[in-house]
């Protein structure tokens, strides 16, 4: 966070759309009928354990042809890969079963060559058939063994094309006991806090929270304040870490407070710069004195919200404050910026705004100041190019539902200010409710179950990867729910399927490195999700600070377009288990998709790149970063003959990326004589623009030689003045 004193491989590229080969053939091909050796008989009757199960596959030939086709019981739908070798589809079942028969029913683009492989876990593969002689039809092979994962590794292509299969199906029994079924709903669990405008008390209790939270800035309290809708007086809730604040109606006008909701920076001698972790949403509030204040800086999100009055960004006597976010929401007055030095507004309406400070980003605002960078420092968008708001709970008469609102393209105003809000509404009873407690093997099996996921307030260990296979599936968290990987697992990964939203919850590294924290999409993922793009919102990941933690590499997005709406990946600089190498993390985000975007991307202290970028026609719209604080020395940042390592790099393979209002710092408190080259790196292509772009040396300690590659001043003459290199567009 920003004080004014010291404070894998790229993917294959798309490619073009095969059309079909014609469905006509397929009664010739289902003659061809291979029958294997049989396997060992099983005691009862084999069932079909495969279909409507989740599945993914290496890659997808286009948007009609996903691997769930494969698995849809429908002979008329199929399943196809890019035309490369090898490629694999698989499916998860759910549970270990006794294996007996696996049916392929391939299209006319069949496998040669290809194996059928089984795992317990989704990461040791076993073989239990495999053939350089297969002919395509109907193949039927007899299978044995337990496992509760097969895949189909197709290695050689008998025709031109990728690998094609109408259905892929998995025969065995899973034993006259299957588990118990994991119910949907349910109470929300001790620390969601409900209130109507009746509920007696409800000030002392935001007051004993706040009390408790205040100042927990690595504790283990998680809280979330739910108000149903109605209107409540004389309020003035307080919002500490790990806090969540929200309405429980539709729309923000159905639940509101005469009073305010309140961040200030007490706690921390009027500094701001370490408010992080909390959140407002889905409110509309009559501040009391005509103005709210919101003095916040990263991982502090304020949704769907309706200020009738003005907001105030800065904590009381106008301290430091270092960054937030303001999405689908209208201030009526005017939003005092203040000290804040840098802020993301998008798809809102506003009275106005004062001050700009280093970095203000503004898209699909009404009522923003227009672009004038470098001064005042505005960059401003008419639009946003895509969006999707986050989901988020609501009541309907007595039942609780989740609202999923609809993508919307060129977005500008709010989701909610007319008409009927454009949406799904989906019951609670289809959310398994997890609670403090609950394990890895129950939340995957509420997810092969077919279930959303809605995590409640809490701490949550999980000793192997969460493992979203499913289109469709939401996973929304209350009160900054904490994901925290052991023995060096995964903690989330995502299937390269459609519309997946993961939102407002904490992703913790755990002691022992873990390769990743959070997967979207395989490697080489290829499948096209234009028309329903998976969404990270309100998803943070932290290394370090709460105690020692690892990660290779915190965020990977294999998939294409991918939507990143407002992240803060961070290395911690303060807290327990703080130092170069023992919270070490080399990388913060990766960009392996094509089409993602990045609306709110805050990625800071990484021991080499930040983020990188390797996808087609990728956009950032607002960056924030800072360096890492403890690198001991020159050598310890040396990249080759560069001198440290860019905060935000496009690959040179890449030939078109765009981006807005992009901001590094750099603070080498060990070492004030370190050197960075240049805040950014980029190759020079005409499909390769930049624009807003500055870097800052806080106080002098270490300096910037450019801003973007060899382009922008020097930040050396600045001395300690903390006054930006600024460069308006690039190239």
């Amino acid at each position: 966070m920003p004080q004014a004193v010291p404070r894998l491989t790229a993917p294959a590229r798309r490619r073009p759309v095969r059309r079909g080969v014609v469905g006509a053939v397929v009664t010739a091909l289902a003659a061809a009928l291979l029958v294997f050796t049989p396997a060992e008989e099983a005691n009862a009757a084999p069932a079909l354990l495969s279909q409507g199960k989740p599945v993914t596959a290496s890659s997808q030939e286009h948007y009609g042809t996903p691997a769930t086709a494969a698995v849809d019981g429908d002979a008329g739908t199929r399943w196809s890969s890019a035309a490369s070798d090898p490629q694999w589809i698989r499916v998860d079942l759910g549970a270990p079963a006794s294996l007996s028969k696996v049916e392929l029913h391939w299209e006319a683009a069949y496998a040669k060559a290809y194996r059928i492989e089984t795992s317990q876990n989704g990461s040791d593969w076993s073989t239990a058939y495999s053939t350089t002689t297969g002919s395509g039809g109907t193949e039927s092979v007899d299978v044995s063994g337990t496992a509760r994962y097969v895949r189909v590794l197709g290695t050689a292509r008998a025709t031109q094309y990728g690998y094609s299969l109408w259905e892929f199906k998995v025969f065995g029994t899973t034993g006259e006991d299957p588990g118990p079924v994991i119910p949907g709903g349910g109470d929300l669990g001790p620390n969601v806090h409900v209130f109507d405008p009746s509920t007696p008390g409800i000030q002392a209790k935001l007051d004993q929270v706040f009390k408790e939270q205040e100042s927990a800035q690595f504790g283990s309290g998680r809280h979330a304040f739910l108000f149903k809708p109605g209107t409540y007086s004389n309020l003035n809730a307080q919002i500490g870490f790990y806090t969540q604040i929200l309405g429980l109606g539709l729309r923000p006008g159905d639940t509101t407070i005469n009073g305010d909701v309140t961040v200030d920076a007490g706690w921390f001698n009027g500094n701001a710069t370490q408010n992080f972790w909390r959140g407002a949403e889905n409110l509309t509030l009559n501040p009391v004195n005509g103005t709210n204040r919101w003095a916040v800086s990263q991982a502090a999100s304020f949704r769907r919200m309706h200020v009738k009055g003005g907001l105030n960004l800065a904590p009381d006597g106008y301290g430091w404050a270092s960054g937030g976010y303001i999405a689908d929401s209208k201030i009526d007055g005017q939003i005092g910026n203040y000290s804040q030095q840098q802020w993301y507004t998008r798809d809102s309406a506003i009275g106005g705004w004062s001050n700009s400070v280093w970095n203000q980003v503004f898209s699909g605002v009404e009522g923003a100041p227009a672009t004038s960078f470098p001064e005042p420092r505005y960059t401003t968008l008419a639009t946003t190019p895509i969006s999707r708001e986050k989901p988020f709970l609501y009541l309907d008469g007595n039942e609780y539902k989740v609202f999923a609102p609809a993508k919307r393209t060129n977005a500008r105003g709010t989701t909610w200010g007319s008409g009927t809000p454009q949406g799904e509404s989906i019951p609670l009873s289809k959310f398994y409710v997890v609670k403090p407690g609950a394990t890895a093997a129950t939340i995957n099996a509420a997810l092969a179950q077919g279930l959303h996921l809605l995590f409640t307030p809490g701490v949550y260990h999980v000793d192997r990867t969460i493992e979203i296979n499913r289109a469709d599936t939401i996973v929304l968290g209350l009160g900054l729910a904490t994901i925290i990987p052991d023995n060096g697992v995964t903690a989330m990964r995502v299937a390269d399927v459609d519309g997946v939203r993961l939102a407002g919850f904490l992703i913790d590294a755990g002691p022992v490195n873990s390769p990743t924290l959070l997967e979207i999409g395989p490697q080489n993922a290829s499948a096209d999700h234009a028309a329903n793009p998976t969404t990270v919102q309100d998803v943070y990941i932290r290394i370090g600070g709460a105690g020692a933690g690892k990660a290779t590499t915190s965020m990977v997005v294999n998939s294409h377009d991918t939507i990143i709406d407002h992240t803060w990946v961070w290395r911690a600089d303060h807290g327990e288990g703080v130092g170069w190498e023992t919270n070490r993390a080399d990388y913060g985000v990766r960009v392996n998709g094509d089409d993602v975007l990045a609306t709110g991307l805050f990625v800071e202290h990484f021991n080499k790149y930040d983020v990188e970028w390797y996808g087609e026609r990728g956009r950032t719209i607002f960056y924030q970063n800072e360096k890492a604080y403890d690198a001991p020395n020159q050598a310890a940042i040396q990249n080759g003959a560069t001198k440290g390592y860019a905060a935000y790099r496009v690959d040179d393979s890449v030939d078109a990326h765009e981006a807005w209002g992009l901001g590094s710092y750099c603070n080498y408190n060990v070492d004030p004589g370190i050197r960075q080259d240049h805040g950014f790196k980029t190759p020079v292509k005409p499909g390769v623009k930049f624009h807003s772009l500055l870097v800052v040396s806080l106080g002098g300690m270490g300096h910037y030689h450019h801003v973007i590659n060899d382009t922008g001043a020097s930040t050396e003459p600045g001395g300690t003045s903390t006054v930006p290199s600024t460069v308006v567009s690039f190239p």
